[in-house]
């Protein structure tokens, strides 16, 4: 990801989620973590389809926000991103955490099929329309993140 990328970026942000990160938020995970896009390429620019943001510490990774264009889901897309920032971790990496909301079942799907188990739960983290919804928090040990499943 680049900085020319944000403003596609929090668009497909917008897209997705209710409560979306602000250009702000995106410039500063660029300066400070592990950012990627996946771009159709055009005659004039690329397109960005969809992002993946990845913060390590130590021998974790956080995936803090990833996301598909809508008009671009259910082709695989999530699923590429997912597993090429898995195989581009470090070897100190034991393990990757996330949290997803409930009600994503297509995301729960894709990180069950990666291998990510439950580990616990946040009531009320996420704002919805009509009140707050839980967050699932998710793990992936290291002997997982380096087979690929």
């Amino acid at each position: 990801m680049r900085s020319d990328d944000i403003e596609q970026v929090a668009a497909i942000e917008g897209a997705v989620t209710s409560a979306p990160w602000t250009n702000r938020q995106f410039q500063q995970s660029l300066e400070q973590h592990q950012c990627v896009v996946i771009c159709q390429r055009n005659a004039d620019d690329n397109v960005v389809l969809g992002y993946m943001i990845l913060a390590s510490v130590f021998d974790q990774t956080e995936l803090l926000n990833i996301a598909i264009d809508p008009q671009h889901q259910g082709h695989g897309l999530g699923s590429q991103m997912l597993n090429s920032g898995l195989q581009s971790l470090a070897d100190r990496i034991e393990s990757v955490l996330l949290e997803v909301r409930v009600s994503n079942y297509a995301a729960i799907r894709l990180y069950l099929n990666y291998g990510f188990i439950e580990v616990g739960r946040r009531r009320d983290y996420y704002k919805t329309t009509f009140g707050r919804e839980d967050a699932i928090l998710m793990t992936l040990q290291r002997t997982a993140v380096k087979t690929g499943n």
